[in-house]
């Protein structure tokens, strides 16, 4: 057990400093220095309020996301479609938030669009979870392809019933100022939906590892076969699994529609669940990891956010994009490698072990 958390810190850090050194690498070519950029970019950002601020609004809805993945993960299960739950609750969010923002108080109207862009993310997960438990379906491309479908339904919406009042754009009115998420820290956009997501990830490590259901999911993911002659019924924790999966994913839609945009826009945080996964990969699947890793690729986007605006070093936007992408392939390919050496470890003592008894 000790080598294993020492395998998972070792690798993850590791995989995180290979991929800041290849970005750095790639600054080179642009004749940019890297340390200096760098170095100029994370001072800016602890120094000043409103940008540290931007770093925990940009890891909010990457640790809904991210909890979405890391809970199917433990039952041995590969939800790839947080994206489209994502865009489910964001969807109902900003439906009810502007059918309902002057109809009910502040309090009540957020906790109204909660339950229902939870119920929303959950019903996609739960639909996924039925057709595996049912017919024994790749759960890794329908919940991949469940995505097409919902994008598909949000763009038809936002041509028809959601379409603002001038229909010029792709996009909704404006909520009204009653459905927003509080701020929480002044000076910043930083809003109830961080304290949220915080929340969030304590309650699913509860959830998964002080309850009888945690225990039924992980022992499913350990072992279907075995948990069901143990009397879990595997089938019905597949469903019970992507409907929470689902929920969670559906949360960040709440977060990003009532906390941020304040409008559904087409496309909009179009690659959520995909750096969701590179996030759970990075914490191993661990609620509270998700926290972390969830704040560190905020500081990523943000860093190259703030790269891009230096003056006179014309650093290209797509930076955000290459400082996320390079990190994120850097620490799948640390978790293969990190499951490789698990494999090997195992073989050997096996090895080890029938030889002595030989």
């Amino acid at each position: 057990m000790k080598n294993k958390i020492k395998d998972v810190v070792l690798f993850n850090i590791g995989a995180v400093v290979v991929g800041l050194v290849i970005s750095a690498c790639m600054l080179l070519f642009m004749d940019v220095n890297p340390v200096t950029v760098f170095s100029k970019a994370f001072l800016k950002i602890i120094t000043d309020k409103y940008t540290l601020g931007e770093v925990l609004v940009k890891a909010t809805p990457l640790m809904f996301t991210a909890l979405a993945f890391a809970f199917t993960y433990k039952a041995n299960l590969f939800n790839i479609g947080a994206q489209g739950q994502f865009y489910a609750g964001a969807t109902v969010a900003v439906t009810l938030s502007l059918s309902l923002g002057e109809a009910l108080p502040t309090p009540l109207l957020i906790l109204v669009v909660l339950v229902c862009s939870f119920l929303a993310g959950g019903l996609i997960g739960a639909l996924i979870g039925l057709a595996k438990a049912k017919f024994n379906a790749n759960e890794f491309l329908v919940s991949m392809m469940s995505t097409y479908v919902v994008d598909a339904f949000m763009d038809y919406l936002l041509r028809t019933f959601l379409r603002e009042t001038k229909g010029e754009y792709l996009q909704t009115d404006p909520i009204s100022q009653n459905a927003y998420l509080p701020n929480i820290i002044p000076g910043t956009r930083v809003h109830l939906g961080f304290l949220l997501a915080v929340l969030t990830a304590i309650v699913v490590w509860v959830l998964l590892y002080k309850t009888p259901l945690g225990f039924r999911i992980r022992a499913v993911g350990n072992n279907a076969s075995a948990a069901e002659l143990a009397g879990i019924r595997a089938k019905k924790i597949y469903v019970i699994a992507f409907l929470i999966s689902g929920g969670l994913a559906g949360m960040a839609g709440l977060t990003e529609i009532n906390g941020v945009q304040h409008m559904l826009l087409q496309d909009f945080n179009s690659s959520i669940g995909s750096y969701g996964i590179g996030i759970a990969i990075l914490a191993n699947g661990n609620p509270i990891g998700v926290i972390f890793a969830s704040v560190l690729f905020g500081l990523l986007s943000i860093m190259g956010t703030t790269m891009g605006r230096m003056p006179g070093l014309n650093i290209p936007a797509s930076i955000i994009d290459l400082l996320q992408g390079i990190v994120m392939l850097c620490v799948i390919v640390a978790y293969f490698l990190r499951y490789y050496m698990e494999i090997r470890r195992e073989k050997k003592k096996l090895q080890k072990a029938s030889v002595e008894h030989a």
